[in-house]
């Protein structure tokens, strides 16, 4: 036997493996701390390694520091619009996006009706019905330039919007739509009297306003009302009616889901597609049909052939599809997740306030959550 088929024949050791420079890791190691790779059935390496000794005898400290935070951390807007925004954060855990998931929906303030003073309603939804629908409608008001209510405290321009909806289908007409362009708001308050035991008593109302909200500098050239004008509250029938007051006050979506501030909001790590080899021809023409979202393109590179490149990777779902069946006993692509390096951020905004306005303002809950922790370790 000859030494080259000898040297073939061998078994494999671990001392064929060629050196690491101190400080680096073995590329093994580097995919397993920085991404998440899917395969036909599970994805891989999905755990995160972020304690200080981990890489420890390779010369490595893994530990978190402020300066590269600060060097490697950077946000990248790709979408806004009026309604929804999708940015990257580079540079952060899944623990910090969900940390900004969590505040989006649950812990930024909103105006939203709570109260209803029901007059008259002879349509076919009950009160407790009718006022729960009034509470979901979002209300264009900024949550900053009002106070929380409280059980004790009166009812004020500084912590209530007060709307009045009055409307009637006349006997002998069609069906009618309420939408909620028809909730009027009232800068002055209520203008239902309450019921008084005395006789004698000055008659009041559920509000006491020391002056109209509509002479706030505020509220002057940006009226209250709701956010879009044809979402429907009730469908009345001939003779049928609708009389009521509705108070808004501010509140949180921990509280009650009508005070979330979004529609929805989510983040997921940014995918990074790889083609291991060429990819041409029949093969590439195939790769582009599986992939539903279109992640793939085909290049023409002369002499009749054709080859797949990645033109949008962050179009990829992880469907996998592309990844099920295998070519020859293998797999020629495979598809990863930046883990620890990159998350895509989406925030759907009801209307309340612009979604970049609510990502800055749960940067600052945030922050002010961190400040109360030092200060109570401290």
């Amino acid at each position: 036997m000859s030494k080259q088929e000898n040297k073939e024949n061998r078994k494999f050791s671990i001392w064929d493996l060629p050196d690491v420079p101190m400080g680096q890791l073995p590329p093994h190691l580097q995919l397993h701390r920085t991404r998440v790779v899917c395969k036909a059935d599970a994805p891989i390496h999905t755990d995160t390694v972020l304690y200080s000794g981990a890489y420890a005898s390779m010369g490595i400290d893994n530990s978190l520091h402020l300066d590269s935070f600060r060097s490697n951390f950077k946000v990248e807007v790709i979408r806004l619009t009026k309604d929804d925004m999708e940015f990257d954060m580079i540079g952060i855990d899944a623990a910090i996006a969900n940390a900004f998931r969590r505040i989006l929906i649950s812990e930024l303030p909103t105006m939203a009706i709570e109260k209803v003073l029901i007059a008259n309603n002879t349509s076919l939804i009950q009160d407790e019905v009718l006022s729960h629908r009034l509470g979901l409608i979002p209300i264009n008001a900024d949550p900053r330039l009002f106070e929380y209510l409280s059980a004790n405290d009166t009812p004020n321009e500084k912590n209530t919007i007060v709307f009045k909806l009055h409307v009637h289908c006349k006997p002998g007409e069609p069906r009618c739509t309420v939408y909620s362009e028809e909730l009027k708001w009232l800068p002055n308050g209520s203008e239902f009297i309450k019921e008084s035991e005395k006789v004698d008593t000055k008659p009041s109302t559920y509000t006491s306003f020391s002056c109209s909200q509509n002479s706030l500098q505020n509220f002057s050239s940006n009226p209250i009302g709701p956010t879009e004008d044809k979402i429907i509250i009730a469908k009345l029938g001939p003779g049928q009616e609708i009389e009521l007051e509705a108070h808004a006050v501010k509140g949180m979506g921990k509280t009650h889901a009508k005070w979330s501030p979004v529609a929805t909001a989510w983040y997921r790590m940014l995918p990074e597609v790889v083609l291991l080899e060429e990819v041409e021809d029949e093969i590439a023409e195939e790769l582009k049909k599986k992939w539903p979202v279109k992640v793939f393109d085909i290049e023409d590179i002369g002499k009749g052939k054709k080859r797949a490149t990645v033109a949008r990777p962050r179009a990829c779902t992880l469907c996998r599809e592309c990844i099920r069946g295998e070519k020859n006993g293998r797999n020629v692509w495979h598809c990863a997740v930046l883990k620890i390096i990159s998350y895509v951020i989406t925030i759907e905004s009801t209307g309340a306030m612009p979604p970049e306005v609510l990502f800055t303002e749960a940067v600052k809950i945030l922050e002010d959550k961190c400040e109360r922790v030092i200060t109570e370790l401290s």
